[in-house]
């Protein structure tokens, strides 16, 4: 396949099938999980075309972050996303390759990776949770959510219960500092850990401002 006329393709029907309204899930962090597969395909190897596909493709069903239908998102994106695969000419084996990505790259939705592409898939969406674009989404994603920044006397729940859907700063501690950890391929935890840095220096510069203690 010429993956410049399928990423093309692929983003008109991007365009035309996903929600809007999300800056979090639009067509530039599925241009950014793109990026971030690619990196890791070129240590990792795989197919770019599964990878492209699961990349655009990801998101096309993206419920709010506090909807019950949260841990489906990703079912409901890979069911979405078949007619897209059959209209761009993907045979069957291939196909089912792009689903199963993009039905195990979720979080929530607790999916085993079977394949390489999926893991890839999984590690590059992970990617975007982490660094200065990681910072930027959390609080824009609580900003959505109505959510505070941090708890004003105690940031870093050095007294309190962990509550990130009250707190954007909490969202730290109970999920992103975890997710190199959970990286699948030896060049998406490398990628990890370069930014969980970022992330650190951040938490870290909140803390100095703030005149606390980071507990984590």
């Amino acid at each position: 396949m010429d993956l410049d006329a399928l990423a093309a393709a692929l983003e008109n029907a991007f365009r035309r099938l996903a929600p809007g309204g999300d800056a979090g899930h639009d067509v530039h962090h599925a241009r950014r999980v793109r990026d971030n597969a690619f990196r890791i395909a070129d240590r990792e190897g795989g197919d770019r075309a599964v990878l492209l596909a699961a990349a655009y493709l990801h998101d096309l069903v993206s419920p709010p972050k506090d909807s019950p239908d949260r841990a489906r998102a990703s079912a409901l994106s890979a069911e979405a996303a078949a007619p897209v695969l059959r209209e761009l000419g993907f045979d069957e084996d291939r196909a089912a390759a792009v689903r199963h990505a993009i039905h195990a790259h979720s979080f929530s939705a607790g999916v085993e990776t079977r394949t390489l592409e999926a893991k890839i898939l999984q590690d590059a969406d992970r990617l975007e949770a982490l660094g200065a674009i990681g910072v930027a989404r959390t609080f824009y994603t609580a900003g959505l959510m109505n959510s505070s920044m941090f708890h004003a006397d105690d940031p870093f729940a050095a007294s309190r219960p962990l509550d990130d859907r009250r707190f954007a700063l909490d969202h730290f501690a109970v999920k992103l500092l975890k997710l190199p950890a959970t990286m699948k391929t030896e060049a998406g935890r490398a990628l990890a850990e370069d930014r969980l840095g970022v992330m650190r220096a951040f938490l870290e510069a909140v803390a100095a401002e703030l005149g606390a203690r980071p507990a984590w």
